[in-house]
């Protein structure tokens, strides 16, 4: 099959747009994470929100390289090294490192995320242990298994630190 000049660069240009998503995610994931140790909850809504652009337009994106998978002869869903295999010598070494920042790129966004979702769960644990201290309910954990199940403590150790009377 024939591959023209054109459609590399195409190739090229979505894998750098891919890239570039990938690295504004990151940038949101670490603003994310900043928002919540400060508990800016507006920051934390605000990049929420632009995390949601940023992936709707890395689902346009990454249509738009499945699509030249097509033209460019493979499948829509090989990966890119089966794309590179595939093209043999007509991949230039710009294309070879676009294809390494970009996985370079996921695996760390993979890494924030992981570090975002283990510092959300702490959070709303911590959370949830303040609420619970502040209302006078029974530490309870955060199981499964223990939901539906009232907390067993005397009724006088209620309020403790809130009164609840008016």
């Amino acid at each position: 099959m024939s591959v023209s000049p054109a459609m590399l660069e195409a190739l090229y240009d979505a894998l750098f747009s891919e890239r570039r998503l990938l690295d504004d995610l990151i940038a949101q994931m670490r603003r994310q994470r900043t928002a919540v140790g400060a508990d800016d909850i507006d920051s934390v809504d605000e990049s929420t929100f632009a995390t949601h652009r940023i992936l709707a337009t890395l689902g346009q994106a990454r249509q738009r390289r499945r699509q030249l998978n097509v033209l460019l002869g493979g499948s829509e869903e090989c990966t890119l090294r089966e794309l590179e295999e595939l093209l043999g010598d007509r991949v230039d070494e710009r294309l070879r490192d676009a294809r390494l920042r970009l996985q370079q790129a996921a695996d760390v966004l993979t890494r924030e995320v992981g570090m975002n979702r283990k510092l959300l769960r702490e959070a709303l644990s911590n959370t949830n242990q303040h609420v619970r201290t502040l209302s006078g309910g029974a530490a309870m954990s955060a199981t499964y298994a223990s939901e539906g199940v009232l907390p067993t403590t005397p009724a006088g150790s209620r309020g403790v630190l809130v009164n609840r009377t008016v």
